[in-house]
Protein backbone atom coordinates (compact mmCIF):
# COMPACT_ATOMS: atom_id res chain seq x y z
CA UNK A 1 0.00 0.00 0.00
CA UNK A 2 1.29 3.47 -0.88
CA UNK A 3 2.30 5.61 2.11
CA UNK A 4 0.99 9.13 1.54
CA UNK A 5 1.32 12.17 3.81
CA UNK A 6 0.36 15.45 2.23
CA UNK A 7 2.15 15.68 -1.11
CA UNK A 8 4.79 13.09 -0.11
CA UNK A 9 4.37 9.54 -1.38
CA UNK A 10 6.37 6.36 -0.87
CA UNK A 11 5.43 3.27 -2.86
CA UNK A 12 6.02 -0.17 -1.25
CA UNK A 13 9.75 -0.85 -1.11
CA UNK A 14 10.67 2.84 -1.37
CA UNK A 15 11.99 5.63 0.86
CA UNK A 16 10.91 9.24 0.34
CA UNK A 17 12.35 12.40 1.88
CA UNK A 18 10.83 15.86 1.79
CA UNK A 19 9.20 18.73 3.67
CA UNK A 20 5.59 19.75 4.11
CA UNK A 21 4.28 23.23 4.99
CA UNK A 22 2.43 23.74 8.26
CA UNK A 23 0.30 26.89 8.52
CA UNK A 24 0.56 28.22 12.06
CA UNK A 25 -1.56 31.30 11.46
CA UNK A 26 1.14 33.90 12.06
CA UNK A 27 3.71 32.05 9.96
CA UNK A 28 4.23 28.92 7.88
CA UNK A 29 6.99 26.44 8.73
CA UNK A 30 8.48 23.51 6.84
CA UNK A 31 8.31 20.13 8.58
CA UNK A 32 10.85 17.51 7.42
CA UNK A 33 9.63 13.95 6.90
CA UNK A 34 11.17 10.65 5.88
CA UNK A 35 8.74 7.94 4.79
CA UNK A 36 10.05 4.36 4.75
CA UNK A 37 7.55 2.03 3.10
CA UNK A 38 8.66 -1.52 3.66
CA UNK A 39 8.77 -4.34 1.17
CA UNK A 40 6.43 -6.43 3.35
CA UNK A 41 3.17 -5.73 5.20
CA UNK A 42 3.37 -4.65 8.83
CA UNK A 43 2.45 -1.89 11.28
CA UNK A 44 2.71 1.85 10.71
CA UNK A 45 5.10 3.34 13.27
CA UNK A 46 5.51 7.09 13.80
CA UNK A 47 8.69 8.47 15.42
CA UNK A 48 9.07 12.15 16.28
CA UNK A 49 12.08 14.13 17.46
CA UNK A 50 12.47 17.85 18.01
CA UNK A 51 9.17 18.44 19.76
CA UNK A 52 11.13 20.73 22.09
CA UNK A 53 14.01 23.08 21.41
CA UNK A 54 17.34 22.44 23.12
CA UNK A 55 16.78 18.64 23.11
CA UNK A 56 19.24 17.42 20.51
CA UNK A 57 19.55 13.65 20.91
CA UNK A 58 16.14 12.82 19.43
CA UNK A 59 16.79 15.04 16.41
CA UNK A 60 20.16 13.36 15.84
CA UNK A 61 18.85 9.83 16.39
CA UNK A 62 15.85 10.17 14.07
CA UNK A 63 18.06 11.64 11.34
CA UNK A 64 20.51 8.76 11.66
CA UNK A 65 17.74 6.15 11.84
CA UNK A 66 16.26 7.52 8.61
CA UNK A 67 19.57 6.90 6.90
CA UNK A 68 19.96 3.39 8.31
CA UNK A 69 16.48 2.02 7.58
CA UNK A 70 16.16 0.47 4.12
CA UNK A 71 12.73 -0.53 2.77
CA UNK A 72 13.86 -4.05 1.91
CA UNK A 73 14.58 -4.63 5.61
CA UNK A 74 11.27 -3.19 6.81
CA UNK A 75 7.87 -4.81 7.34
CA UNK A 76 5.23 -2.10 7.42
CA UNK A 77 5.74 1.64 7.31
CA UNK A 78 7.92 3.98 9.36
CA UNK A 79 7.18 7.72 9.44
CA UNK A 80 10.12 9.73 10.81
CA UNK A 81 9.90 13.42 11.70
CA UNK A 82 13.26 14.68 13.01
CA UNK A 83 12.10 18.26 13.68
CA UNK A 84 8.46 18.21 14.75
CA UNK A 85 8.29 21.75 16.11
CA UNK A 86 10.54 23.94 13.92
CA UNK A 87 9.85 27.24 15.73
CA UNK A 88 11.09 25.81 19.05
CA UNK A 89 13.97 23.83 17.55
CA UNK A 90 15.39 26.54 15.34
CA UNK A 91 14.20 29.67 17.11
CA UNK A 92 14.45 28.71 20.77
CA UNK A 93 16.50 26.65 23.16
CA UNK A 94 13.90 25.77 25.77
CA UNK A 95 10.73 23.69 25.73
CA UNK A 96 8.52 26.64 24.83
CA UNK A 97 7.99 28.12 21.39
CA UNK A 98 9.34 31.62 20.76
CA UNK A 99 6.17 32.31 18.77
CA UNK A 100 3.82 32.25 21.75
CA UNK A 101 5.65 30.95 24.82
CA UNK A 102 3.66 27.68 24.81
CA UNK A 103 5.02 24.20 25.59
CA UNK A 104 3.65 22.03 22.78
CA UNK A 105 3.84 18.92 24.95
CA UNK A 106 1.13 20.34 27.15
CA UNK A 107 -1.44 21.04 24.41
CA UNK A 108 -1.64 17.87 22.26
CA UNK A 109 -3.68 17.02 20.22
CA UNK A 110 -3.82 20.75 19.61
CA UNK A 111 -6.34 23.05 17.98
CA UNK A 112 -6.17 23.89 14.27
CA UNK A 113 -7.93 27.20 14.99
CA UNK A 114 -5.79 28.10 18.01
CA UNK A 115 -2.46 29.86 18.47
CA UNK A 116 0.73 28.86 16.63
CA UNK A 117 1.75 26.05 18.99
CA UNK A 118 -1.77 24.61 19.19
CA UNK A 119 -1.85 24.62 15.39
CA UNK A 120 1.55 22.91 15.24
CA UNK A 121 0.31 20.16 17.55
CA UNK A 122 -2.89 19.74 15.54
CA UNK A 123 -0.91 19.55 12.28
CA UNK A 124 1.28 16.78 13.66
CA UNK A 125 -1.67 14.73 14.86
CA UNK A 126 -3.64 15.22 11.67
CA UNK A 127 -0.79 14.42 9.29
CA UNK A 128 1.33 11.91 11.20
CA UNK A 129 -0.80 10.11 13.79
CA UNK A 130 -3.76 9.33 11.58
CA UNK A 131 -3.57 5.59 10.86
CA UNK A 132 -0.62 4.93 13.18
CA UNK A 133 -0.29 1.58 14.98
CA UNK A 134 2.39 2.84 17.40
CA UNK A 135 3.90 6.21 18.28
CA UNK A 136 7.31 6.96 19.81
CA UNK A 137 8.08 10.56 20.83
CA UNK A 138 11.76 11.26 21.58
CA UNK A 139 12.94 13.76 24.18
CA UNK A 140 15.97 14.49 26.33
CA UNK A 141 17.04 16.75 29.14
CA UNK A 142 17.29 20.18 27.53
CA UNK A 143 20.09 22.65 28.06
CA UNK A 144 18.73 23.55 31.50
CA UNK A 145 17.75 20.11 32.80
CA UNK A 146 19.44 17.23 34.65
CA UNK A 147 17.70 13.95 33.74
CA UNK A 148 17.92 10.20 34.28
CA UNK A 149 17.10 8.20 31.13
CA UNK A 150 13.54 6.89 31.29
CA UNK A 151 10.49 5.87 29.29
CA UNK A 152 7.11 7.42 29.97
CA UNK A 153 3.82 5.65 29.35
CA UNK A 154 0.23 5.86 30.56
CA UNK A 155 -2.33 3.56 32.10
CA UNK A 156 -5.64 4.22 30.40
CA UNK A 157 -8.11 1.74 31.86
CA UNK A 158 -8.21 -0.14 28.55
CA UNK A 159 -6.47 -3.42 29.39
CA UNK A 160 -5.43 -4.18 25.80
CA UNK A 161 -4.02 -0.71 25.20
CA UNK A 162 -2.33 -0.69 28.61
CA UNK A 163 -0.59 -3.99 27.84
CA UNK A 164 0.67 -2.62 24.53
CA UNK A 165 1.90 0.58 26.18
CA UNK A 166 3.78 -1.31 28.86
CA UNK A 167 5.31 -3.80 26.41
CA UNK A 168 6.42 -0.92 24.18
CA UNK A 169 7.96 0.89 27.16
CA UNK A 170 9.83 -2.21 28.31
CA UNK A 171 11.08 -2.89 24.77
CA UNK A 172 13.13 0.31 24.96
CA UNK A 173 15.45 -1.45 27.40
CA UNK A 174 15.92 1.41 29.86
CA UNK A 175 15.92 0.76 33.59
CA UNK A 176 13.02 3.09 34.37
CA UNK A 177 9.61 2.70 32.69
CA UNK A 178 7.53 5.34 34.47
CA UNK A 179 3.77 5.34 34.10
CA UNK A 180 1.12 7.95 34.68
CA UNK A 181 -2.17 6.73 36.06
CA UNK A 182 -4.48 8.24 33.42
CA UNK A 183 -4.41 9.22 29.74
CA UNK A 184 -5.40 12.81 30.51
CA UNK A 185 -3.34 15.89 29.77
CA UNK A 186 -1.61 17.46 26.79
CA UNK A 187 1.41 15.17 26.48
CA UNK A 188 1.91 13.63 23.04
CA UNK A 189 1.72 10.01 24.15
CA UNK A 190 -1.34 10.60 26.35
CA UNK A 191 -3.19 12.31 23.51
CA UNK A 192 -2.26 9.43 21.19
CA UNK A 193 -3.61 6.96 23.75
CA UNK A 194 -6.92 8.82 23.79
CA UNK A 195 -7.13 8.05 20.08
CA UNK A 196 -6.43 4.36 20.78
CA UNK A 197 -2.79 4.44 19.61
CA UNK A 198 -0.12 2.70 21.73
CA UNK A 199 2.45 5.36 22.52
CA UNK A 200 5.47 6.13 24.67
CA UNK A 201 7.79 9.03 25.42
CA UNK A 202 11.52 8.23 25.51
CA UNK A 203 13.92 10.52 27.40
CA UNK A 204 17.64 10.12 26.69
CA UNK A 205 20.48 12.39 27.82
CA UNK A 206 20.61 15.66 29.70
CA UNK A 207 21.87 19.25 29.68
CA UNK A 208 21.63 19.61 25.91
CA UNK A 209 23.86 16.58 25.34
CA UNK A 210 24.73 15.95 21.69
CA UNK A 211 27.43 13.32 22.19
CA UNK A 212 27.44 10.48 19.65
CA UNK A 213 27.55 7.89 22.45
CA UNK A 214 24.23 9.18 23.80
CA UNK A 215 22.68 9.10 20.33
CA UNK A 216 23.98 5.54 19.94
CA UNK A 217 22.19 4.61 23.16
CA UNK A 218 18.91 5.91 21.77
CA UNK A 219 19.48 4.32 18.35
CA UNK A 220 19.94 0.95 20.06
CA UNK A 221 16.63 1.54 21.85
CA UNK A 222 14.86 2.44 18.61
CA UNK A 223 16.08 -0.74 16.93
CA UNK A 224 14.80 -2.76 19.90
CA UNK A 225 11.41 -1.03 19.61
CA UNK A 226 11.17 -1.69 15.86
CA UNK A 227 12.12 -5.33 16.42
CA UNK A 228 9.51 -5.63 19.18
CA UNK A 229 6.86 -4.28 16.80
CA UNK A 230 7.88 -6.69 14.05
CA UNK A 231 9.13 -3.93 11.74
CA UNK A 232 12.70 -5.26 11.53
CA UNK A 233 14.17 -8.70 12.05
CA UNK A 234 16.87 -9.58 14.54
CA UNK A 235 20.30 -8.39 13.40
CA UNK A 236 23.54 -7.01 14.78
CA UNK A 237 21.74 -3.67 15.20
CA UNK A 238 19.19 -5.18 17.61
CA UNK A 239 21.31 -5.24 20.75
CA UNK A 240 20.18 -6.58 24.11
CA UNK A 241 19.27 -3.96 26.71
CA UNK A 242 21.92 -2.92 29.21
CA UNK A 243 19.42 -2.85 32.08
CA UNK A 244 16.39 -4.80 33.15
CA UNK A 245 13.31 -2.58 32.74
CA UNK A 246 11.34 -1.91 35.90
CA UNK A 247 8.02 -0.14 36.33
CA UNK A 248 8.01 3.14 38.21
CA UNK A 249 5.12 5.46 39.01
CA UNK A 250 5.06 9.26 38.98
CA UNK A 251 4.31 10.44 42.50
CA UNK A 252 4.89 14.19 42.54
CA UNK A 253 6.50 17.30 41.16
CA UNK A 254 7.62 20.76 42.16
CA UNK A 255 7.09 23.94 40.16
CA UNK A 256 8.16 27.50 40.76
CA UNK A 257 5.52 29.81 42.21
CA UNK A 258 7.57 32.95 41.68
CA UNK A 259 10.22 34.58 39.52
CA UNK A 260 13.78 34.46 40.77
CA UNK A 261 17.01 32.51 41.05
CA UNK A 262 16.85 28.75 41.69
CA UNK A 263 19.26 27.11 44.16
CA UNK A 264 18.53 23.37 44.52
CA UNK A 265 19.34 21.47 47.70
CA UNK A 266 18.32 18.11 46.19
CA UNK A 267 19.26 17.14 42.63
CA UNK A 268 18.40 14.55 40.02
CA UNK A 269 18.94 11.03 41.35
CA UNK A 270 18.43 12.04 44.98
CA UNK A 271 15.80 10.35 47.12
CA UNK A 272 13.48 12.82 48.85
CA UNK A 273 10.58 12.63 51.26
CA UNK A 274 7.29 14.51 51.20
CA UNK A 275 7.66 17.92 52.82
CA UNK A 276 11.44 17.98 52.46
CA UNK A 277 12.98 21.27 51.32
CA UNK A 278 14.52 20.59 47.91
CA UNK A 279 15.64 24.11 47.08
CA UNK A 280 15.18 27.84 47.36
CA UNK A 281 14.19 30.62 44.97
CA UNK A 282 15.86 33.92 45.76
CA UNK A 283 14.43 37.27 44.68
CA UNK A 284 17.36 39.04 42.95
CA UNK A 285 16.07 42.45 44.03
CA UNK A 286 15.64 42.12 47.78
CA UNK A 287 17.04 38.66 48.54
CA UNK A 288 13.72 37.26 49.73
CA UNK A 289 13.91 33.47 49.98
CA UNK A 290 11.06 31.16 48.90
CA UNK A 291 11.50 27.56 50.02
CA UNK A 292 10.42 24.78 47.65
CA UNK A 293 9.35 21.45 49.15
CA UNK A 294 8.70 18.00 47.69
CA UNK A 295 5.03 17.09 47.53
CA UNK A 296 5.79 13.36 47.43
CA UNK A 297 8.33 10.74 48.46
CA UNK A 298 10.54 9.17 45.80
CA UNK A 299 13.49 9.79 43.49
CA UNK A 300 14.03 12.99 41.52
CA UNK A 301 13.98 11.81 37.88
CA UNK A 302 14.64 15.20 36.35
CA UNK A 303 15.39 18.57 37.83
CA UNK A 304 16.04 22.16 36.83
CA UNK A 305 19.70 23.09 36.37
CA UNK A 306 19.02 26.62 35.14
CA UNK A 307 19.46 29.54 37.49
CA UNK A 308 16.59 31.76 36.38
CA UNK A 309 13.00 30.56 36.78
CA UNK A 310 9.51 31.99 36.49
CA UNK A 311 6.09 30.91 37.77
CA UNK A 312 5.24 27.47 36.40
CA UNK A 313 8.84 26.42 35.69
CA UNK A 314 9.24 22.71 36.43
CA UNK A 315 11.86 22.33 39.15
CA UNK A 316 11.69 18.58 39.86
CA UNK A 317 9.70 15.48 38.94
CA UNK A 318 9.49 12.62 41.43
CA UNK A 319 8.80 8.92 40.88
CA UNK A 320 9.07 5.72 42.87
CA UNK A 321 9.49 2.03 41.92
CA UNK A 322 6.20 0.19 41.54
CA UNK A 323 5.76 -3.47 42.38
Amino acid sequence: MTLTIGTLRAEPGRKTRGVLPADLGTTTVEVPLILVNGSRPGPRVVITGGVHGGEFIGVDATTRLAGLLEPEDVAGQVVICPVSNPPAVYGGRLNISPLDGVNINRVFPGDKDGGPTDRMAAWLFEHLLDGADAYIDLHSGGIDQHLLDFVGYRRTGDSELDAKNRALAHAVGYERAIFGTSPEGGNSHAAANRQGIPAILVETGQLGDRESATTDRLLDALHRILHHLGVIEASERVKPPTARPRDWMWTGEAASETTGLWYPDAVTGDDVTEGQTIGRIIDPVDGTEHKVTANATGTIIYGMNGLTVRPGTELAAIATPHN
